[in-house]
C-alpha cells in the first residue's frame, strides 16, 4: 500500500529487534496484541501525549512508527518528519509484522493477535 513519495517507508523484514516501534493504534487494537517493547501512543491521543515520545525515544535514533496497516502511521511518520524527528513508516503494520511471524502479545505478556 503506498502513502505518497513524501513518506519515509520500511519493511517489517528490514526491522532489527531493538529497533524503536511507535504503535499507533487505538487502545482496542493495543490490548488485542502488540509488538512486545513497543510504545503506544494511540492517533486519537498523539498531538496531547507527543512529549511521551520525546521522552521515550532514542535521542539520535530512529523512530519506526505502526499502525494496522500503515495510514495512521503514514500520517505520524509525516507529522514527526516535519518537527525534525527521523521517522520511518512501517509498510504494512502490523498486518504483515504478525504475517512475518513476528511475535504479537498483550500486556500480560500471552500471545496475541491483530485486531
Amino acid at each position: 500500500m503506498s502513502f505518497g513519495a513524501g513518506v519515509p517507508t520500511v519493511e517489517v523484514a528490514d526491522l532489527k529487534d531493538d529497533d524503536f516501534l511507535l504503535d499507533v493504534r487505538e487502545d482496542d487494537e493495543w490490548q488485542a496484541g502488540h509488538a512486545e517493547g513497543a510504545l503506544h501512543i494511540p492517533l486519537s491521543d498523539f498531538v496531547a501525549r507527543y512529549g511521551e515520545l520525546t521522552e521515550a525515544a532514542p535521542e539520535a535514533g530512529r523512530v519506526h512508527v505502526i499502525c494496522r496497516s500503515g495510514g495512521r502511521s503514514a500520517q505520524v511518520t509525516m507529522y514527526l518528519t516535519q518537527q525534525g524527528i527521523d521517522a520511518v513508516n512501517v509498510d504494512g503494520g502490523m498486518q504483515v509484522w504478525a504475517a512475518a511471524g513476528r511475535p504479537v502479545v498483550t500486556d500480560s505478556g500471552e500471545p496475541g493477535y491483530v485486531a
